[in-house]
């Protein structure tokens, strides 16, 4: 039987992190200081995910593509094309910086990559909120005169949000995270951010991070206004859908069956509550982790417990 593949997760240093994920996943963070993000599955050259069990331990998701392609991601998949999804779990205690990814048409004139995302709210605080695209009647000449006045939030569209919310963030839409937010962010394989304002914070080595003003001014799309996150709520549902990837949200019921068959498409596997078993030899996925369902595999989840997955698939 084809097992799912899991990934060590790879913990990034941030200045606005925290250590919440030891408290609200269970894990065993590697080093004291702010733990912003855990990279749970990427193929990028600067970091690589690592297979934690199965037949395939210890490789690379680099050096499994590129001797399993066909089993892994399909017949038709070259096998030196990278992952084209990455996973992260954001542990946002203070506010991310006011940034933009570029958009597909530009981005590689400026020597970026465009970055489509989508934010799940796994837990908040009360107060959380998030930032996603500008407020109405706010033009180009306006944000610009608040960049120098230091009042963008007289611009942005900024909103409450609770577990079990999820928003997408399309290329070229300004955005920011608020502190008190845990999400796991679904996103296309992209590293490229550009910060316009970073709230006149210093970064962990005590100096001002670099801004990127040209490029993000450059970036934003205009016509993102006010955007609608998709709120929580008890039913399966499609919460995004885009050119790079679809998103599905799962609620299970303990007992509850969710089935694949074998080659359609590789598909993603989130836990963000509960227990899954996936009908192999593995352990149950628990709260948290995030498993590579491989083309060849015939797959058959059952809740342990009352559980919330999301399902990623159609990958571009």
């Amino acid at each position: 039987m084809q097992e799912v593949i899991r990934f060590q997760p790879l913990y990034q240093d941030r200045v606005w992190g925290g250590r919440v994920l030891e408290t609200a996943l269970g894990r065993t963070l590697p080093r004291e200081g702010p733990i912003g993000e855990s990279w749970e599955v990427v193929d990028r050259p600067e970091a690589q995910s690592v297979i934690s069990d199965g037949p395939w331990k210890g490789l690379s998701i680099r050096e499994a593509l590129a001797g399993h392609a066909a089993e892994i991601m399909g017949p038709d998949w070259p096998a030196d094309r990278p992952f084209p999804i990455l996973i992260k779990w954001l542990d946002c205690r203070e506010r991310l910086s006011l940034q933009v990814h570029p958009p597909a048409e530009i981005a590689p004139a400026m020597g970026g990559e465009p970055k489509t995302e989508n934010w799940y709210i796994a837990e908040s605080t009360p107060d959380a909120n998030l930032i996603v695209g500008l407020k109405a009647g706010a033009t180009r000449a306006d944000f610009a005169a608040a960049l120098v006045d230091h009042t963008l939030e007289s611009c942005v569209h900024r909103f409450p949000v609770s577990p079990g919310d999820s928003i997408l963030v399309q290329s070229g839409t300004i955005h920011a995270i608020d502190g008190g937010n845990l999400i796991l962010e679904i996103q296309q394989n992209s590293d490229t951010t550009y910060r316009v304002y970073d709230w006149g914070r210093v970064g962990l080595d005590g100096t001002p991070r670099q801004l990127h003003i040209a490029e993000s001014i450059a970036s934003i799309d205009w016509e993102v206004v006010e955007p609608e996150p998709v709120r929580a709520a008890a039913e399966d549902a499609v919460i995004a859908s885009s050119q790079e990837f679809t998103i599905r949200r799962v609620p299970m019921a303990a007992g509850a069956t969710l089935s694949f068959a074998a080659g359609e498409q590789a598909r993603l596997v989130s836990v963000v509550t509960g227990e899954v078993s996936t009908g192999g030899k593995s352990a149950p996925l628990t709260k948290g982790e995030n498993a590579l369902l491989p083309y060849a595999g015939a797959f058959t989840l059952t809740a342990v417990t009352d559980a919330m997955v999301l399902v990623t698939e159609n990958f571009a």
